[in-house]
């Protein structure tokens, strides 16, 4: 087997490849890239057994025959070349030697058979949405899953397709965000649970491409096809929370402020709040938004006025700066709107403008006691 490939090229795919293998693997031929190659056509695969993506480049070469590669030292080995043709043959002795311009390297390869083969998924559901959209909807969302293996379908981003939109949402118990697209429609209605790491993955790989990208699943795998490359994982099980069900509906007190003064003030108040807590307190009376927050411990405080439009009776409400900061820092609009009922019912945050025709986002804050 033999085949020649640009050197910078491969080092592209691959780099996006192994963000899929895991550090620590229980199965030692998960530390390795599968090489295929077939009729000209290299396909280059890697797999943690949850999640396998692979991608198909062009090569020359006229052979058939499949190996395993050790991942982390192709890599290393590929950053120090410059552009340039190399020249991959498989010896007799078990090891592949690879020729560049200036020299021959030999690394040992492990049968391409042992490697785990992608789920095949049986008579999947199809949706087809344009590569930047779905990275959008990821990156709006990502951030707010949680992390506890205790309730494992929290840590992912829920897919609800449905024929009149497309709908993410995710939460970790004290924050909550809901991404809609009603310019994207799926031809039925279907809902899963998608893992954090495949679409980590996808989010980088899909941000600056608005090809379509086709999205097959069942009920416990999904398939994302794009340009070259196809990612299958397993879905997380379980039933997802009834989300719509926290969001309260009658919010009469309605404040309107610019969203970069609003996210400056809060990170800078929020150094002087205390370390455990995080905890800042809003304070709203007329056309004034007072933002406050003390570290009784230290004897640190820090205050800071700015106008606002608000609509309401004057009300003080606590926050957690670090969800606040992650909310206003993950929302383009130069506008935002926070509406609130009651010092402890969840506070909601939703963009006034920088949203495209038919994208919807609303975020959900759980506010803390105050201690007066």
């Amino acid at each position: 087997m033999k085949f020649i490939v640009s050197s910078t090229y491969l080092l592209k795919q691959l780099q996006v490849l192994g963000g899929v293998i895991n550090n620590s693997n229980t199965l030692p031929i998960l530390d390795n890239f599968l090489f295929e190659l077939k009729d000209s056509k290299l396909t280059v695969s890697a797999s943690d057994l949850e999640t396998t993506m692979s991608s198909t480049l062009d090569v020359e070469s006229d052979e058939d025959g499949s190996i395993a590669l050790p991942a982390r030292l192709l890599l290393d080995t590929l950053k120090t070349f410059p552009e340039q043709p190399l020249t991959f043959v498989v010896e007799d002795n078990n090891t592949v030697e690879i020729s560049s311009n200036h020299g021959k390297y030999a690394l040992a390869y492990a049968d391409g058979n042992e490697f785990p083969k992608a789920v095949e998924l049986d008579n999947p559901s199809t949706t087809t949405i344009a590569g930047d959209i779905l990275a959008t909807a990821i990156s709006k969302t990502i951030f707010a899953a949680g992390n506890d293996d205790l309730r494992p379908v929290m840590s992912g981003v829920f897919f609800q397709f449905s024929t009149e939109g497309l709908t993410f949402v995710a939460t970790d118990a004290h924050k909550l965000v809901k991404y809609t697209r009603e310019d994207v429609k799926a031809d039925q209605v279907a809902e899963f649970i998608m893992p954090k790491k495949p679409l980590n993955l996808l989010k980088g790989i899909l941000a600056t491409s608005d090809d379509p990208l086709t999205i097959e699943y069942n009920d416990s795998n999904a398939k994302f096809t794009f340009e070259n490359s196809v990612l299958v994982c397993r879905l997380i099980d379980g039933k997802y929370p009834n989300y719509e069900a926290v969001i309260p509906k009658e919010n009469p007190n309605k404040l309107t402020i610019d969203r970069t003064q609003f996210l400056n003030s809060v990170r800078r108040v929020s150094i002087f709040s205390n370390k455990t807590t995080h905890q800042i307190r809003l304070k709203i009376a007329g056309s004034e938004l007072n933002i406050s927050a003390e570290d009784i411990d230290y004897s640190n405080k820090a205050e800071e006025r700015l106008t606002c439009d608000y609509q309401g009776d004057d009300m003080q409400i606590g926050f957690n700066s670090r969800f606040l900061t992650e909310m206003l820092n993950n929302l383009n609009a130069d506008n935002v709107q926070l509406e609130m009922s009651l010092p402890n019912r969840a506070g909601i945050l939703t963009p006034i403008d920088g949203l495209d025709e038919g994208e919807q986002v609303t975020m959900l804050v759980m506010p803390v006691m105050l201690n007066n």
